[in-house]
């Protein structure tokens, strides 16, 4: 649903588009955050998302759109933007995002856009690529502060001045061996108030909560939770530190798990986009409607078994809908409660034949109560 401001906003791009008030459009469009721009564009045509597109200035901002852009959104605009334009917009993001980008394009048109980038940024990119999306390879940032433990806090300081101004979280300095592997972490706040002359190794932290590149995003997101860091470190089999992942894909990847678990749990697939095809969304929600169907045929042939009963009180048939009902939001209320506890952490798949029993124990109690209650 979108907020009163959305709602104005893309009424009032909608009315400019139409009088094709030209000036006006690029004044909103360069003053509105890239953010609210791609709910606009779920709302226009392609060819009014093109020439919105266009009239954005910032190349920076038009990155941000990309990141923020509907899948289906993005595939269909990027095919009337120039590859040398597209080269340029992505020069100007963050790696993972550039990833996570070139992920969603056809082979032969990423295979253009990596040759044609620079070579630094374009390896940066491929090393993303070879880990799963939902990993911790995927979703990190390959752009962190690295510094040797035998380095000083001044000669750190220096360091950081001359060749770590454009590093995305430069709240954390890890710090590292000769061989790149992590052994510990320190903080800007700890960098400032020690002696210019202490080594690092002096007042870094050694008990570093790490990850592997092969973590699964959610347990990612979990401990970043648990212990309310704002990055963690991503490394290698032999520890080396290859990337952190930042708070702000943290957020992102609750939302998207959440998402998944709240729309298995309603049967409708493991993904919603608002501007997916009718027949995409079809396909989706059918396996899961298909085990509805076969449950309600079970249960017809059931209550046909006992149709001599019901024609001599026929008074009965009329309680059918309300056992059903009770049944569906007691079932309703149990999916519930597991999913969140598996989606949290609290319940793991060893407990599910304790929480099996646990929820069939409540709900016999809650029809035994509400089967005397309507028996009354």
């Amino acid at each position: 649903m979108l907020s009163e401001r959305n709602k104005i906003l893309v009424e009032s791009i909608k009315r400019l588009l139409r009088r094709d008030a030209t000036t006006h459009l690029r004044k909103i469009v360069n003053k509105t955050h890239a953010a609210d721009l791609s709910v606009v564009f779920r709302s226009l045509s392609l060819s009014n998302q093109q020439k919105l597109f266009d009239m954005i200035k910032d190349t920076e901002q038009k990155g941000v759109l990309f990141s923020e852009l509907d899948e289906d959104i993005f595939s269909n605009l990027i095919e009337g933007i120039d590859v040398d334009e597209i080269v340029e917009i992505l020069e100007h993001m963050p790696t993972d995002d550039v990833a996570d980008i070139i992920g969603q394009m056809p082979k032969e048109k990423s295979d253009t856009i990596l040759e044609k980038m620079e070579k630094e940024g374009s390896e940066e990119v491929e090393g993303l690529l070879r880990y799963g999306d939902d990993t911790a390879g995927g979703i990190m940032v390959p752009d962190f502060i690295a510094l040797k433990e035998d380095i000083t806090a001044k000669e750190a300081i220096e360091s950081l001045q001359k060749e770590h101004l454009d590093v995305e979280m430069p709240f954390y300095l890890y710090v590292v061996d000769d061989h790149g592997r992590l052994v510990g972490v320190s903080s800007l706040r700890q960098l400032v108030v020690v002696k210019p002359e202490t080594p690092l190794k002096q007042f870094m932290t050694t008990d570093v909560f790490s990850v592997q590149t092969g973590m699964d995003q959610e347990e990612v997101a979990k401990i970043v939770a648990r212990y309310d860091i704002l990055a963690v470190p991503v490394v290698d089999g032999t520890n080396r530190l290859v990337g952190i992942v930042t708070v702000d894909d943290i957020i992102d990847i609750i939302r998207e798990e959440a998402t998944k678990d709240i729309l298995k749990m309603a049967g409708a697939g493991e993904e919603f986009i608002e501007t997916q095809s009718v027949f995409k969304s079809t396909r989706s929600r059918l396996p899961w409607l298909f085990a509805s169907c076969v449950g309600g045929i079970i249960a017809f042939f059931i209550i046909g078994r006992f149709e001599g009963s019901l024609s001599k009180l026929a008074y009965l048939a009329a309680f059918i809908p309300v056992i059903m009902n009770m049944g569906g939001n007691v079932g309703t209320q149990s999916s519930s409660i597991v999913v969140r506890g598996l989606a949290t952490g609290q319940l793991n798949v060893r407990d599910i034949w304790s929480v099996v029993f646990k929820e069939l124990s409540v709900g016999f109690i809650l029809g035994t109560v509400y089967g005397f209650l309507i028996g009354v």
